[in-house]
């Protein structure tokens, strides 16, 4: 090897390799403030598990989905988390090396969540009630995909801001199952056809009604058994997204998404992007609950729109 090649090779080693060393810069001291936030929207993708229940493998890949769709469209970027520690609007102090440091983030930081979580998650009363303030008093959005109304089933605020609990999903993951978009007009329902058939885990609700919420997409009874021991209600009505207000804030719901392969269709990809645009404000739609439709002879659902 050339001498002056190898001395120059090992001297810019050598001061990468001092670069690299040099230590991180410290996170920004609580009474710091945050820094400048950017041009696009800030989401937070909030997938806390930790409540107990059947873990949905579709959780981490719908993340990965949920990320790449932000940056790629330059809409937003995503904030990836699986635990609860941005959910407080006070500062964030963690104890490293003897000394406290701050995240220069919580919810102040971000203008939606994206809820990925279930079950009874672990976290406090005071972080409770910045999340209700969160939403309902600076106005911020909350999209919640499938399992999502199956958490905090002990605590009431937050049933009244999504609009629904869950009831059970009696029919479990089964094909061919026919949904009926109620709302074509609302941003996200702009993908589908009138009607359609889907595999997924359709769920049934509790504690809704329809004068509290938007039905945006419905299941079409006839496609399912209703006779199951499951099957609880017997009016036929069962919403599987809905829009809403909560005091100044907007709030989507969508039971779909169970699987993992449901992350990777387009037309709900789609979907979940025009949700997350309408809870930010970037578009308007009329969310003014409405009576069911009176009943008509469904027509045949059509074929799966991701096929």
């Amino acid at each position: 090897m050339d001498r002056r090649y190898f001395l120059k090779s090992v001297t810019c080693s050598f001061s990468a390799f001092a670069f690299s060393q040099q230590p991180a810069a410290p996170p920004a001291r609580s009474g710091q403030g945050q820094a400048q936030k950017p041009t696009r929207k800030q989401l937070l993708v909030w997938a806390d598990t930790r409540g107990g229940g059947a873990y949905h493998d579709s959780v981490s890949h719908a993340m990965a989905v949920l990320e790449r769709m932000g940056r790629e469209s330059g809409v937003y970027d995503a904030y990836l988390r699986t635990d609860s520690q941005l959910i407080t609007k006070g500062p964030i102090v963690v104890n490293a090396d003897g000394r406290d440091w701050s995240t220069n983030k919580n919810l102040n930081w971000f203008d939606a969540i994206f809820f990925l979580g279930l079950r009874e998650i672990p976290i406090t009363d005071q972080q409770k009630a910045d999340l209700l303030s969160f939403v309902q008093e600076d106005g911020k959005g909350f999209v919640a995909a499938h399992a999502a109304n199956n958490a905090f089933m002990t605590w009431p605020a937050y049933a009244e801001m999504l609009g629904a609990t869950n009831d059970g999903y009696p029919w479990g993951t089964q094909a061919d199952v026919g949904l009926i978009v109620e709302d074509p007009a609302f941003p996200a329902m702009k993908g589908f056809p009138p009607t359609f058939k889907i595999r997924d885990e359709m769920y049934q609700l509790s504690n809704f009604s329809r004068e509290k919420i938007r039905v945006l997409l419905r299941l079409d009874p006839s496609t399912v058994d209703l006779k199951l021991p499951g099957v609880h209600r017997t009016d036929n009505d069962f919403p599987q997204a809905w829009a809403k207000t909560s005091g100044k804030g907007r709030v989507f719901v969508c039971a779909l998404g169970h699987a993992v392969e449901a992350w990777d269709r387009p037309v709900l990809q789609a979907m979940w992007m025009e949700a997350i645009k309408w809870a930010m404000g970037l578009t308007q739609a009329d969310v003014t609950p409405r009576p069911m439709p009176v009943s008509k002879a469904t027509a045949p659902a059509g074929k799966d729109p991701a096929n």
